[in-house]
């Protein structure tokens, strides 16, 4: 399953963070879906029904759009049927923030997206779980490794990093950038629908994590992972629906050994949490930093330079039902500029 993600990045550096390529072979920088932008709260610790960036096809929203076009839209993490009668979303009886790939065609809730060719791509620092360990449960936070193209993970197996693509990205415009080098996006597959209200008003999107068995390096974790999409080309197969049909699409979803993790302070258990302690290193005897890998080195300097950025409350709750959700902060990008000077990296600039 996963219950808990953390995406920090800015609204401009998300956009350059998700650079894809399309049908051509062309890579392209998606644009933010008008609006959205500013629907979107970076978090270091967001729950479900609060909002999050994904990646999808802009023919979705504008009919006449190349269906290998995306756009990058906020959408809230919990999936509300089409067919939903009741006025409040929140009275949905069942979770639907995750959905089971083995359920998809049996279950009208992701039957109904899915053949529709409804799919997304849910964009995030990483996921939280957590691993029974007694009567208690220590979470962890598990992410793409961050540097060298392999790894070795905490149990000491070895994770592959997919492979580095062409560096230059087209802007919206066409103009050639540089490949993004800060922190590499985790990209879950998912599905997305539109509800409108019964007695109208505006329609609310949202989207629920597809879930695979768990790859063999977190099976001591947990049972159930997101299922990820790697590189490229497993991206664009899956948002392209025009080209990729359904069933082939389902072929995606496998479980994926590509993911390093460390264990996280039981901070993160209380979703009001929401500080850079949240995603610290600890160790499991002492609770102090444990040997560092590659990839916790590079999140130990972020944390440390972005952990003084101010932060302020949003102006108001993204819907009546998030008291929880209601701690997530905005953050400047400041303190991932300061990260990727700190690792002798340049920051992009709009």
């Amino acid at each position: 399953m996963c219950g808990r993600t953390a995406c920090t990045l800015a609204p401009d550096e998300v956009s350059r963070a998700c650079a894809y390529r399309n049908r051509g072979g062309q890579r392209r920088r998606p644009r933010w879906r008008d609006g959205d932008a500013d629907k979107y709260q970076p978090s270091y610790n967001k729950s479900p029904q609060s909002m999050s960036p994904v990646l999808l096809s802009q023919r979705h929203f504008d009919k006449e759009a190349p269906v290998d076009e995306c756009v990058l839209a906020s959408m809230r993490w919990g999936l509300v049927p089409a067919w939903f009668r009741d006025n409040n979303p929140n009275k949905m009886q069942y979770s639907t923030s995750n959905c089971r790939s083995e359920g998809i065609l049996e279950k009208k809730t992701y039957k109904d997206p899915f053949v529709k060719g409804q799919r997304c791509v849910i964009l995030a620092d990483g996921f939280y779980e957590w691993q029974k360990m007694g009567k208690d449960k220590q979470p962890f936070f598990i992410y793409f490794p961050q540097s060298g193209d392999r790894e070795k993970d905490q149990d000491g197996s070895e994770a592959a990093r997919p492979p580095a693509e062409d560096s230059r990205v087209l802007t919206e415009g066409g103009a050639a950038a540089e490949e993004w080098t800060g922190w590499k996006l985790l990209t879950m597959a998912g599905l997305f629908d539109c509800w409108t209200p019964p007695d109208g008003g505006e329609p609310l999107y949202t989207y629920s994590i597809i879930t695979v068995n768990a790859s063999p390096n977190l099976q001591n974790i947990h049972h159930r992972m997101p299922a990820i999409l790697e590189g490229d080309d497993e991206v664009r197969r899956w948002l392209d629906f025009g080209e990729v049909k359904s069933l082939d699409a389902l072929k995606l979803l496998e479980s994926k050994s590509s993911l390093t993790f460390h264990p996280v302070s039981s901070l993160v258990n209380n979703s009001r949490n929401n500080s850079p302690e949240c995603l610290q290193p600890v160790d499991l005897n002492s609770k102090k930093e444990p040997k560092p890998t590659a990839s916790s080195k590079m999140m130990k300097s972020w944390l440390q330079t972005s952990s003084t950025v101010k932060r302020k409350e949003p102006d108001e709750a993204e819907n009546a039902n998030e008291q929880e959700s209601q701690a997530e902060t905005r953050l400047k990008p400041t303190g991932l500029q300061q990260w990727l000077q700190a690792t002798n990296k340049k920051p992009r600039r709009k």
